[in-house]
Order: structure tokens, then C-alpha cells, then sequence
């Protein structure tokens, strides 16, 4: 046995245990593999490099995401590229494109998708989402009724301010089914709250059956009951993107 078939495999274990301090569980699985492949002359040194740190970095950015996905609440995964935009010709491939390049996020717009059922308002929210999350953005999704029930409960138990501010740390807030499901008493004024925390300080994509500009239409979607509240609500919402 040579020196250097001894020192090798001492070498490898040393840099076993230091990628085991680095918390490096990708590269202590490819290092044996990567070793041989050195020695085979497939790889340069500076390329074995590359190629440990490249696939630990792939594990950690797959790892981020699939939190972040559970934690945006975005169970079902969609992607633009799972869209079939034949069956909406009248929808802008172009604009929603546009989208996915979450310029709309910095510029903390909202963005509307109406339509009736069936024709994937739900299928593009989700998609631009697991795109923001994609692009390291932090997003949340709830329907309509969650997030007014949600808003309600902390205000009975006196939290409201708290659960605000919780719905405005995401740089992209979506909020699906509106105009689905009725709302408990007093979610309109919750939801104003809400919309107005967020107006122009973080995104919102907003998914409906039913026209935000429709004063009467707003007034049952939320179930503002004041004229001054709907206006003021309605005012939030319209000055944004509708597809």
C-alpha cells in the first residue's frame, strides 16, 4: 500500500467531518463519487468544487421553497407553464407573463383576476405566488372567508392590530374566492382595515366572480355597510390591474 492511497482516504474523512460541521448533508453524499471521479480524471479539482457546492446549494434552495410554499399555504402547487391559455383566448399571454416577473410586487400593486368559474383566476394567483416564492418573496394565499374569519376571531379576542400587521409582513398577499362565500357580520369594515394597511406598501392579487368596480356589487361582496366605507374600499381596490 502506498503513501498515498493511505493519506487519501484520511483526506476524504477529514472532509467528511468538516462538511458534517458545515451542515453540508448533500456534499458528504456525492464526495465519495466526486473523489472517484477526480481520480478517474473526469473532473478537475476546481470543478469537484463547483459541483459539491452547486448540489448542496440545489438541496437548500428546494428546502427553502417547500417551506416557504407551506407557509405561504400554497398546498396545491400551479405553475404559468401548467396554464392553457387556448382555453382563454381573450386572456393577454403577454400581460400575464409580465407578471411573473413580480415587478408588481416592488411596486406593490394589485392585481385582479375576474372571471367566472372554472376559468383559472385560481390556477394564475397560485402560479404567480409559487413564482414569488420561487424568487425568494414572501407569500401568503387565503380565501376570502379564512381571512375575514381570521380577522374576526382577533378582534373578539383582541388582537385585531397584531393580525394586521401579521397579513402585512408578505410581500405578496392573495386573496382568493371573493364573492364565493358570504362573510361574517362586520368583515367588510375588517377587510377595509386590512386593504387599507396594505395599500401601497405590499402587493395583493385578488381572485372574483363579480366586478369590483360594481358599487352594489362591492357592497355584498364585503358587506361594507356604510356608502363612505364601500367608496373608500372600492377606491383601494379599483386603482389597480384587473385580467
Amino acid at each position: 500500500m502506498t503513501a498515498h492511497s493511505e493519506t487519501v482516504p484520511s483526506l476524504v474523512d477529514r472532509i467528511k467531518q468538516t462538511l458534517v460541521g458545515l451542515k453540508m448533508p448533500r456534499a458528504i453524499e456525492i464526495l465519495d463519487v466526486t473523489v472517484r471521479r477526480i481520480e478517474r480524471g473526469e473532473l478537475t479539482a476546481i470543478e469537484a468544487i463547483d459541483a459539491l457546492l452547486a448540489e448542496e446549494l440545489t438541496l437548500r434552495e428546494n428546502r427553502r421553497i417547500k417551506i416557504a410554499l407551506m407557509m405561504a399555504r400554497l398546498s396545491t402547487i400551479k405553475t404559468l407553464a401548467g396554464f392553457d391559455f387556448s382555453l382563454q383566448p381573450s386572456l393577454d399571454r403577454n400581460r400575464i407573463m409580465a407578471l411573473a416577473e413580480l415587478e408588481f410586487i416592488d411596486r406593490s400593486e394589485v392585481v385582479h383576476f375576474l372571471g367566472p368559474p372554472g376559468t383559472g383566476k385560481s390556477h394564475l394567483s397560485v402560479a404567480l405566488g409559487v413564482q414569488a416564492v420561487r424568487a425568494g418573496r414572501s407569500v401568503y394565499f387565503t380565501p376570502l372567508s379564512d381571512l375575514v374569519s381570521a380577522l374576526a376571531k382577533a378582534e373578539r379576542e383582541g388582537t385585531l392590530r397584531e393580525k394586521i400587521r401579521f397579513f402585512c409582513r408578505f410581500s405578496m398577499l392573495i386573496v382568493d374566492e371573493i364573492g364565493y362565500l358570504p362573510v361574517v357580520p362586520g368583515g367588510g369594515n375588517l377587510f377595509f382595515q386590512l386593504v387599507n394597511a396594505r395599500y401601497e406598501k405590499g402587493a395583493m392579487i385578488l381572485t372574483s366572480n363579480r366586478g369590483f368596480a360594481e358599487r352594489g356589487v362591492l357592497t355584498w361582496m364585503v358587506g361594507c355597510r356604510t356608502s363612505n366605507g364601500t367608496f373608500a374600499l372600492r377606491r383601494r381596490l379599483v386603482s389597480s390591474t384587473f385580467y
